[in-house]
């Protein structure tokens, strides 16, 4: 095996843990908004925080780093259209995601108080959960973008 497919496989697999925790979180997440009380969004809220910190940010950090150790070894030119918009669509998905992040902080702490108070969700928790759902999109498309520039590596002009 080279060191360019040990690279691509890292890229892969970042890639997939990447995707994969942001999906399943935000579906779980989502889910227990729409069917939990305020005691299971908490949990559902802090345990989705957690995954960001321990798998979404590393696997991001990883993305670009292998991306680009890719294009080196690959002799690629590094500002080529398909690569070029790969990056803007990537940071475009980073900065959605970091407001989620603190969204999703947010969110748990207005559920936790709700749940210790036994009193209902408040509406500024309502807001929250909207922000994040609307800064949730641009980032799923832009991934799903990345991933078929990644693949077909097409020739854009």
């Amino acid at each position: 095996m080279t060191l360019y497919d040990v690279v691509k496989w890292l890229h892969i697999l970042s890639s997939t843990v990447l995707f994969g925790t942001g999906i399943g979180t935000a579906f779980h997440l989502w889910l227990t908004h729409k069917r939990g009380t305020a005691s299971q969004i908490a949990l559902a809220a802090r345990n989705t925080v957690l995954a960001d910190w321990l798998f979404t940010l590393p696997a991001g950090i990883a993305q670009p780093v292998t991306g680009f150790w890719l294009v080196w070894l690959a002799g690629w030119d590094l500002w080529s259209p398909w690569l070029v918009a790969s990056y803007g669509l990537y940071i475009l998905a980073f900065c959605c995601w970091l407001p989620v992040v603190f969204l999703q902080i947010e969110a748990e702490r207005l559920a936790s108080a709700a749940a210790r108070n036994g009193e209902p969700l408040p509406p500024r928790y309502h807001t929250v959960m909207r922000r994040w759902f609307a800064l949730g999109w641009p980032a799923f498309i832009g991934l799903i973008a990345v991933f078929g520039l990644m693949v077909a590596k097409p020739r854009l002009w």
